[in-house]
């Protein structure tokens, strides 16, 4: 027998791990237990991590996320919510959120437990996501006030109350647009064909019929005919065939049969011959020595083996051409309306930022040289002793000029809310701050196109699904701002990450390899990049279908690269989970508000002269 456990969460997290995998009604499926954020790939599911403490709100939350995933796996078709999932960005997240509602408010009918836990997860996230503090519909996501309203309407339940807010902004837009399709929701739970074509109306009545697409139901119906037809013609075209074949056979003798063999053996030999006088040099090559196809295209410097299925919907953008000025303008007042009370903070610590760069900024000299500035504090000496020589005087170089410093801001769902309000803010300030000290900054932003593999991921499916694809999503990298641009010309690009639906899943690996090319392209001697995320890369539709670790791997695999070169500074914050085990220079903060402050300093300790305090913020046990 093994050593029994001294954990004392040990026991909890066995039983949690069974029942989830008895409702999931998935007996070989593995349950883990993570600081990374939640979800299933494969046959894996990732649930919160809990502590030895097994404090109350870690085990609602556990159970919460268990019953919630669980339900998704027990009563979700992928096939069918692949079929009926609409083109557009805003219409897939209703769909989404509905249909995660629909398994949640099934669930709930044969096992009423479940609603207590997924209360607790509901909010937990709402909590996290700052949902109690929005006052205006703008605001407010509508995909999730959609999604909980189905969830109430088919329990009856009310739900908790930072959840209940954005609910409350957005109820009375969305019964009266969609009140009538909304009734007959408690009669299409059970059949999520049917919950789908519903979801799809709901989605036409708020006003994004245009987001749709074709109607899937018409296309499986002209599928259908257009193969009936096709298989009466087949039958049609064989019996024919077998008909003439016969004829032939009847009338043709074998003289004249040996002399058809022969008449196209030279037409087949003059095409080919006529084929060869076209391609010129070709003619005379050795069939061995026939050109041979390209290899692949190499994705990634790190990893040389990562893959991707295909690049052609991934894209690069500037902040401005996702929104229209006005709108940018309007999501920045409301990223400064929600961030008053921390812009004091920031400041403070911007200006002690600056001062100390200010302080590392100031003029010093190296004297007494052959060359250089004439000193002029020394002449009394040549005027008392004309044969005493003239001294001169060089300016020293500062550690930190010609210097340009690259923020990389996590734009994943998990960062919505109070995170990604605080990144934003951040960054502003501290490029603000930067650029009076004479360092450049450029800000960057790295999400999908869309949740759960977008274009990429239909080409797949068209393609036949073929075995170990690669990633399979579309790359959104996003830049709010150059490094050769002043800030005050992209101040509103940095609202735009309060764009609704901007937000999806994170591919690390990638986007850091993308911001890495970009600074080493940079002709500033000193180059640093810092890192702002939530956690590890995740993207359901990449994982579903290859290794669990596949971007993990490349994360890892890229973070070592641009370490073991040195070109590039590499530091990282991570906000609620564990950075550490990725980055070598890394902090981990638990609260976002503890951002600005980790910023700051860990920006500061790199401009720092002395190499100890450099090496205590970096976390370095010894400088070298």
């Amino acid at each position: 027998m093994g050593k029994p456990s001294d954990n004392p969460a040990d026991p909890f997290k066995k039983a949690l791990a069974e029942a989830t995998k008895t409702l999931a009604d998935a007996p070989d499926m593995t349950v883990t237990y993570t600081v990374d954020p939640s979800g299933q790939a494969g046959d894996v599911m990732r649930l919160p991590q809990v502590s030895r403490r097994l404090t109350r709100d870690e085990v609602l939350l556990a159970r919460g996320t268990a019953d919630a995933l669980a339900l998704r796996h027990r009563y979700h078709d992928a096939k069918v919510a692949a079929h009926y999932q609409p083109r557009g960005e805003m219409a897939q997240a209703l769909y989404e959120a509905m249909e995660g509602a629909r398994c949640e408010a099934l669930g709930a009918r044969d096992m009423p437990g479940t609603l207590t836990n997924t209360d607790a997860k509901i909010a937990h996230d709402a909590a996290r996501k700052g949902f109690g503090q929005i006052r205006n519909r703008e605001a407010a996501p509508l995909s999730v006030a959609a999604g909980y309203l189905v969830r109430e309407m088919a329990t009856g339940r009310k739900l908790p109350a930072d959840a209940d807010n954005v609910l409350g902004l957005w109820r009375d837009f969305i019964e009266g647009q969609a009140g009538g399709d909304l009734e007959s929701i408690g009669d299409a739970l059970a059949d999520q064909a049917a919950f789908a074509r519903l979801a799809r109306k709901v989605i036409a009545d708020l006003g994004y019929a245009d987001q749709l697409g074709d109607d899937p139901d018409e296309e499986r119906n002209d599928e259908a005919d257009s193969e009936d037809e096709a298989e009466q013609q087949e039958e049609a075209g064989d019996n024919q065939s077998s008909d003439d074949e016969q004829d032939q056979d009847a009338e043709a003798s074998p003289e004249s049969s040996q002399e058809q063999q022969q008449d196209q053996t030279q037409t087949t030999v003059s095409a080919d011959d006529m084929a060869d006088d076209e391609t010129g040099d070709e003619i005379d090559a050795p069939e061995a020595e026939a050109p041979k196809e390209p290899p692949p295209p190499v994705i990634s410097d790190a990893d040389p083996t990562y893959t991707v299925f295909t690049t052609e919907f991934d894209e690069e953008i500037a902040a401005e051409d996702l929104a229209e000025p006005a709108e940018l303008e309007r999501l920045r007042a409301y990223l400064d309306q929600q961030l008053e009370p921390l812009k004091g903070a920031v400041s403070r610590l911007a200006n002690k930022l600056q001062r100390r760069l200010q302080a590392q900024q100031s003029r010093s000299w190296e004297f007494d040289r052959e060359e250089g500035m004439l000193d002029a504090g020394r002449l009394a000496r040549v005027v008392a002793n004309p044969t005493t020589p003239l001294s001169f005087k060089i300016e020293k170089d500062t550690e930190f000029r010609d210097t340009v410093v690259t923020l990389l801001l996590d734009n994943s769902g998990s960062m919505r809310g109070r995170p990604i309000s605080i990144a934003a803010i951040c960054a502003d300030v501290l490029a603000r701050t930067l650029e009076r000290c004479s360092v450049k900054v450029e800000v960057l932003g790295f999400t999908t196109r869309a949740w759960k593999g977008g274009q990429n991921r239909e080409r797949w499916l068209a393609e036949g699904r073929p075995q170990q694809p690669g990633r399979l999503n579309d790359l959104r990298h996003i830049i709010y701002k150059r490094a050769d641009a002043p800030m005050r010309r992209t101040r509103a690009n940095l609202g735009l990450m309060m764009k609704e639906g901007l937000l999806k899943e994170n591919i690390d690996g990638e986007a850091l390899e993308w911001a890495h090319r970009r600074i080493l392209a940079r002709p500033e001697a000193r180059k640093i990049l810092m890192v702002i995320s939530d956690g590890a890369p995740v993207d359901d539709s990449t994982l579903s279908v290859n290794p669990a670790i596949f971007l993990e791997k490349h994360l890892r695999d890229v973070i070592a690269m641009i370490e073991k070169r040195r070109a590039v500074e590499l530091i990282a914050i991570g906000i609620g989970h564990d950075v550490t085990r990725y980055y070598q220079h890394a902090v981990t903060i638990t609260d976002a508000e503890q951002l600005a402050g980790a910023m700051t300093e860990q920006l500061a300790s790199l401009f720092d002269s002395d190499p100890r305090a450099r090496a205590r913020v970096l976390g370095i046990k010894k400088a070298i």
